[in-house]
């Protein structure tokens, strides 16, 4: 079921396209096969087996991979906001930041924008949404958030699943203006959150380390965030202040190496999200897009 190849939607080419995933020979044998299901149970999902590869991406020696990485997946060093000559690990050109003005944020207050680059699906009511990577199979927002009143504070309301390649821009930001509370972290494992393994289990996402944080936003009431790690992602980064007013795309933290997910809740009847990726969703395709890209709009 999960060798079928990765498609999605391209927003600004308007066509469908097959995603060339970075190291998908270890993934499709890690949960392709079951000799490698057993070794990602044994070691892969376990945090000192990504604390110990996020240690080589940060050695010296892993700058020589820059160029190599740069070329093999068409990666636009023109947005960087330095040389690429300029980062002394992989690790910190992977978080690297980009020059503003190669994400321009969406205008208008009743506006949210995409939290990151990556690969987008979007659902208006997060209740009936089910199969998005495998028939029948859905997680409940109690299991995500491990909060049962927060869980039905969104009952009903708009999901947004950002999965981030590990080609992608890897610092997330707010969709949204407002005031961000605490950031929460729940424990986990360090499952891949590749298609490939959630084809074969979606509870990767509830299972995996994962840290949610409360938006007070004026256009769109209460907003959450999640930020899933996976198989290889060292840490995540907050970067803003609880309590301080930020504005709509601003950057919120990063992702140290390895591909990651992050997850925005809205209230129900607080958003009504843009039919291109609404369409595609339906249909279980991504949607390619990017950070400030417009999201949709508060009704």
């Amino acid at each position: 079921m999960s060798a079928r190849p990765i498609r999605f939607y391209h927003r600004y080419k308007k066509t469908i396209e097959v995603e060339r995933m970075y190291g998908s020979g270890w993934v499709r044998l890690a949960y392709d096969n079951p000799i490698g299901r057993f070794f990602v149970w044994l070691v892969v999902r376990r945090a000192i087996f990504s604390q110990w590869y996020g240690y080589k991406m940060n050695q010296r020696v892993s700058a020589l991979r820059i160029l190599p990485f740069i070329a093999e997946y068409d990666i636009d060093a023109d947005e960087f906001a330095k040389s690429p000559f300029d980062y002394k690990t992989f690790n910190e050109f992977f978080y690297r930041a980009l020059k503003p003005e190669t994400r321009p944020i969406a205008p208008g207050e009743g506006v949210a924008v995409f939290p990151a680059d990556g690969r987008h699906l979007a659902f208006p009511d997060v209740d009936t949404a089910a199969g998005f990577y495998v028939k029948g199979a859905r997680f409940t927002l109690a299991d995500l958030l491990r909060d049962a009143p927060l869980a039905d504070k969104f009952a009903g309301g708009a999901m947004l699943i950002s999965r981030l390649c590990p080609v992608d821009y890897h610092r997330f930001h707010f969709p949204v203006g407002g005031t961000p509370g605490e950031s929460r972290r729940i424990e986990g494992w360090r499952y891949s959150v590749s298609p490939v393994a959630l084809r074969r289990n979606l509870r990767y996402l509830v299972a995996n380390k994962r840290e949610v944080t409360l938006i007070d936003a004026p256009a769109f009431g209460a907003v959450a965030m999640v930020e899933i790690g996976a198989t290889n992602v060292g840490s995540i980064r907050q970067s803003f202040q609880a309590g301080r007013a930020v504005a709509k795309g601003a950057e919120k933290g990063l992702f140290a190496f390895g591909g990651s997910c992050v997850i925005t809740l809205f209230q129900r009847g607080r958003i009504r999200l843009d039919a291109d990726v609404v369409a595609q969703s339906a249909e279980c395709i991504e949607t390619y897009a990017r950070m400030g890209d417009r999201l949709g709009e508060a009704p």
